[in-house]
């Protein structure tokens, strides 16, 4: 290795753990700032404590805010692995124009802003009448966690071969039952990533839930957005740390389960 590539090998490593520290800062903060002892957001913390975790249970609406999100995050992500894995054996195996259409179109929710598509699903929830904020909130999660399932099942489709499916037919299998005994159990690791993604993504959801919910459907986000509004103290910087503790026991799992080289091809 000569001297040049040493020194662009260094800046590299340099980036490489500028970045890292750039994102995880954010996180390291929130997380030091919920062990403060003062009323205020204070760094360092003048005194390390639990008072603001011990102030959650007492929050009102926060327990009714949490059953909510977690109800529509598992319910929204189950509808969404049966609806992608339609979806994905279409356009994987479907003989018809327009099938990347079909898959741009499926993910398109995340190429916009959310606020945008928070508004275009409010507009037409209302063309159509549907005024109930818990089926807004379940159909608007659905849209924006159907993309990560659908797109990690297709992508895993690629390298699957269709044949056992075909094979299990022969045997006298139906096609729904092939698909749940052959296909799902081998694509078992999309199904986790895909799965887990969504319900993180439904759990953090902002954009769209603000303009779906109501003075008692509340999802946690916008619990939270309210608690910022009326007591800002660092009893949300505890909830957000709980969030954060989330997404770490997903990743766990996920890693004991498959395998985090597996969750992420």
């Amino acid at each position: 290795m000569t001297r040049t590539d040493e020194i662009f090998r260094a800046i590299s490593w340099v980036i490489g753990i500028g970045c890292v520290i750039f994102l995880m800062l954010p996180i390291v903060i929130t997380v030091a700032a919920s062990f403060t002892s003062s009323p205020v957001y204070t760094l360092p913390p003048p005194d390390w404590s639990l008072r603001w975790y011990k102030s959650l249970a007492h929050k009102s609406g926060l327990l009714d805010a949490v059953m909510i999100s977690v109800n529509l995050a598992l319910v929204s992500t189950v509808i969404s692995l049966v609806l992608g894995t339609m979806a994905a054996i279409a356009v994987a195996r479907g003989r018809f124009h327009g099938k990347q259409a079909v898959a741009t179109f499926v993910v398109s929710p995340l190429m916009m802003p959310g606020l945008v598509v928070g508004v275009a699903l409010l507009q037409f929830f209302r063309e159509i009448g549907l005024r109930d904020a818990y089926w807004s909130l379940l159909l608007g999660h659905i849209v924006i966690t159907l993309p990560f399932v659908m797109r990690t099942l297709l992508a895993a489709m690629g390298s699957f071969d269709f044949s056992m499916v075909d094979a299990a037919r022969t045997l006298g299998l139906s096609y729904p039952k092939a698909i749940a005994k052959v296909l799902i159990p081998n694509l078992a690791p999309a199904y986790l990533t895909g799965g887990l993604f969504a319900f993180l993504a439904s759990m953090d959801n902002y954009p769209i839930s603000i303009f779906l919910t109501d003075a008692r459907n509340k999802t946690l986000p916008i619990k939270m957005l309210q608690y910022l509004e009326e007591q800002p103290d660092p009893s949300l910087a505890a909830m957000s740390s709980g969030l954060i503790l989330l997404a770490v026991i997903v990743l766990l799992i996920g890693a004991r389960t498959v395998g985090l080289n597996k969750m992420i091809q």
